[in-house]
């Protein structure tokens, strides 16, 4: 149907769009205790999905992550998109440094979080590089970045291991986007 992405598949992980059965298992992996907010959730993410295949529109949006081994909901990982003033970072200022806030412009996000209980075992990059390999070779993306905070460093250790260049916002806005990573496309660099 559309532009909806397959479920992709790792050594250990089966990254899928959700189902109403995760609403049982998303509470740990969200920090959520609230059975009607993860039920929301999850129907959010399905109608969103389902809705934007429909429409020939990227598959932004959470997926599933699931570990094979035995079947357990993990994670979340998914494409978002960002809008943000990404002119202030010195890989699109040509190394002059912004002294206010700039104009915004769209890129396309990568998110990932895993159930606390899992973490530390390299699931997020698993599920991160399934994502980046799909839209890079399949959607032909040519950039895809990711956000945290200055001290995040288990996230910033995850866009290192996936291969993004992080940056520190230079300015203090906005407070929500302290670092970024970013993943050119190579390939897509190659073929120009």
């Amino acid at each position: 149907m559309g532009t909806a992405m397959p479920v992709l598949e790792t050594e250990r992980l089966r990254i899928r769009p959700f189902i109403m059965d995760d609403v049982s298992f998303i509470g740990p992996v969200r920090s959520v205790d609230d059975a009607a907010e993860n039920r929301a959730y999850v129907a959010g993410c399905i109608a969103m999905s389902e809705h934007l295949a429909s429409l020939y529109q990227p598959p932004y949006g959470d997926r599933a992550v699931v570990r094979k081994s035995d079947d357990r909901l993990i994670g979340i990982v998914g494409l978002v998109p960002m809008l943000f003033p990404f002119d202030q970072y010195p890989y699109r200022s040509n190394g002059k440094q912004p002294q206010t806030v700039q104009p915004t412009s769209a890129e396309v996000g990568l998110y990932w979080e895993i159930d606390p209980a899992c973490r530390q075992q390299g699931y997020a990059t698993e599920a991160g590089q399934a994502l980046i390999d799909y839209v890079f070779n399949h959607l032909n993306l040519g950039r895809i970045v990711a956000n945290t905070d200055y001290d995040n460093r288990a996230s910033q250790g995850v866009m290192r291991k996936l291969g993004m260049t992080l940056e520190h916002n230079p300015l203090p806005e906005p407070e929500w986007v302290q670092m970024l990573g970013i993943l050119e496309n190579m390939q897509k660099e190659t073929q120009s």
